[in-house]
């Protein structure tokens, strides 16, 4: 018996599939259908394009002020993101001071958040979790 020939292989892998609840807010390509505002205070942090679905486990402190968010202390794992990938690409977003080699995101308008977090050792990724932004 022959093995089954392999498929042709694929240009560039492609993005990870959405939640069911997060599929209205990706397209085809992976990025973001609609903009991403503060859930506070409806500032808009990303326009619509600007960032790509991801999958990533990370640790986010509890929703708060950006100066109680460094604080730390208690937090939830949020495992869906919007990954931008150049820091001029967001609308309004503000950063907590270093946290070990962490910076998070807030809005920069009303400091709620962490809204996401950026790692200082990759110059070139910002998640932002879709659990703690709106999306219009």
């Amino acid at each position: 018996m022959e093995p089954a020939a392999a498929p042709p292989p694929s240009p560039s892998p492609p993005p990870p599939a959405a939640a069911p609840g997060s599929a209205e807010l990706v397209c085809a390509q992976g990025r973001n259908l609609k903009a991403v505002l503060c859930q506070r205070c409806g500032s808009r942090v990303l326009l619509p394009g600007a960032a790509t679905f991801a999958r990533r486990e990370l640790l986010l402190p509890a929703m708060r002020k950006k100066a109680a968010a460094a604080a730390g202390g208690g937090g939830d794992v949020v495992r869906e993101h919007w990954l931008v990938r150049d820091m001029f690409s967001f609308e309004n977003v503000g950063f907590t001071r270093d946290v070990g080699n962490v910076k998070f995101l807030v809005c920069a308008d009303c400091e709620a958040g962490p809204i996401g977090w950026h790692c200082l050792d990759d110059k070139d990724s910002f998640y932002v979790a879709l659990e703690r932004v709106a999306h219009e």
